[in-house]
């Protein structure tokens, strides 16, 4: 969430407003957490007032009971009924705190992180700006089938609905081979950059899921197991978890990690949407950039890290567009955020493979995860936090499975040729 300082000053506030209306919301949200606060302030004060009273009518007691005085004496016995009047007052307050406390978490939780002046403001994601592109230079088949069909023989998606359901799938033969090939090749390519290679949890407490994720994500995306445990959505969730509740000190960062995990999402929101082949399941594979750095060097990385997954696809010969995404299409932790949409022939469209976001210290503030060794005009201080897919391999197998089909089956891009053992899949007719 974002820095409640930045409400409870009137001119931060203003900007905040701003922020959320470029997200196409009516800011209303700024008022009520600006009201929450001061509430929960002036209860606090008033809780510090009985506490100081509390004190003073107990010294006065032990300082009677040393003048040989008892507690039914007059004004002995007056103090001891106010310090029950005050201790009933304060426990009731306390519950009001707990209660106005809950109410602004949730209030504050519904408010984005302040979106980069840089992004163009729209709610339309039409008006997403081309910021670079890339062509290959390869001979495309002509009258290109869609990667539905030419994946059918190795994907099982009647079995995979039997046993699990919609979107359900088995991956065999040499299509998971060239899965592998790709995790692989993807792995190497940032552990060549200097990331390091982690495997990480693909189930998380629920506590520990709200830090990391949008709320409407529980009922849309978040798979639910018992235990109140939830399935990952993106091992982001799981790696900006990685140092909760730890100070980092300047020297330790950047760390740079390559994150690997399944994933599970329940994708709600995308009825009727790709609902032939890998393009969008519930359970998929997923090879992560996540970056940790100082507050002043998360623009930097932002630009190194998409800049990264052009290079993964440019060396897979994909031809692309890096697109930012306007300001109502961002999530709430983003205030950045690129996407890479790869070419799929068969209905000459670009679709997504790639979101890199800038989260600032939107997650690390509720994951308290600190930077430095003092605060900044009494202020703690945050590590930035950055995610960017480097490969979603059942999608990425989509796109290289239609760019790189002939007429003897799927060719192996030259990279991958190594990983994979061959330079060919054949199909059948």
């Amino acid at each position: 969430m974002i820095d409640i300082n930045l409400i409870r000053d009137p001119k931060t506030r203003e900007k905040v407003v701003e922020s959320e209306k470029k997200r196409f919301r009516d800011g209303l949200a700024v008022g009520k957490a600006y009201e929450l606060d001061r509430k929960r302030i002036e209860m606090n004060f008033r809780l510090d007032q009985i506490n100081t009273r509390i004190n003073q009518l107990n010294r006065e007691i032990k300082s009677g009971y040393r003048q040989g005085k008892n507690k039914e004496d007059g004004d002995l016995s007056e103090k001891v009924a106010e310090i029950k009047g005050l201790s009933d007052e304060a426990k009731g307050l306390r519950d009001d705190v707990k209660a106005v406390e809950d109410e602004l978490n949730k209030v504050m939780k519904g408010i984005g992180n302040i979106i980069s002046p840089s992004v163009v403001v729209s709610n339309d994601e039409k008006d997403n700006p081309i910021v670079r592109s890339y062509r290959s230079s390869r001979n495309m088949q002509k009258n290109p089938r869609p990667f539905c069909v030419l994946m059918k023989d190795f994907t099982h998606s009647v079995a995979g609905a039997k046993v699990m359901g919609h979107r359900g799938y088995y991956l065999s033969g040499k299509m998971a081979r060239l899965a592998q090939a790709l995790t692989r090749y993807a792995i190497d390519f940032l552990e060549n950059k200097g990331y390091t290679y982690i495997q990480t949890p693909v189930m998380l407490r629920r506590d520990v899921m709200r830090k990391t994720s949008q709320l409407s994500d529980f009922d849309d995306q978040l798979y639910k197991v018992e235990d109140d445990l939830y399935l990952i959505a993106t091992s982001e969730q799981s790696l900006a978890a990685l140092y909760m509740d730890e100070r980092m000190v300047p020297q330790e960062v950047p760390k740079k990690f390559c994150g690997q995990s399944l994933c599970f999402r329940k994708e709600a929101g995308a009825h009727g949407k790709d609902n032939a082949g890998l393009f969008r399941v519930h359970q998929f594979e997923k090879i992560e950039q996540f970056v940790i750095c100082g507050p002043e060097e998360s623009q930097k990385y932002h630009e190194e890290m998409i800049k990264a997954c052009e290079e993964f696809y440019q060396s897979l010969d994909i031809s692309y567009n890096v697109v930012g995404i306007v300001s109502g299409e961002l999530n709430d932790a983003a205030a950045i955020k690129y996407d890479l949409e790869a070419y799929f022939p068969s209905a000459e469209k670009y679709r997504e493979l790639v979101s890199c976001s800038n989260c600032t210290d939107y997650q690390s503030r509720e994951l308290e995860i600190r930077y430095g060794v003092v605060k900044e005009n009494n202020r703690k201080i945050y590590v930035h936090l950055l995610n960017g897919t480097m490969c979603a391999v059942q999608r990425a197998l989509c796109c290289i499975v239609e760019n790189y089909q002939t007429g003897d089956g799927i060719a192996i891009p030259d990279v991958l040729q190594g990983y994979f053992g061959g330079d060919l899949i054949e199909l059948g007719p």
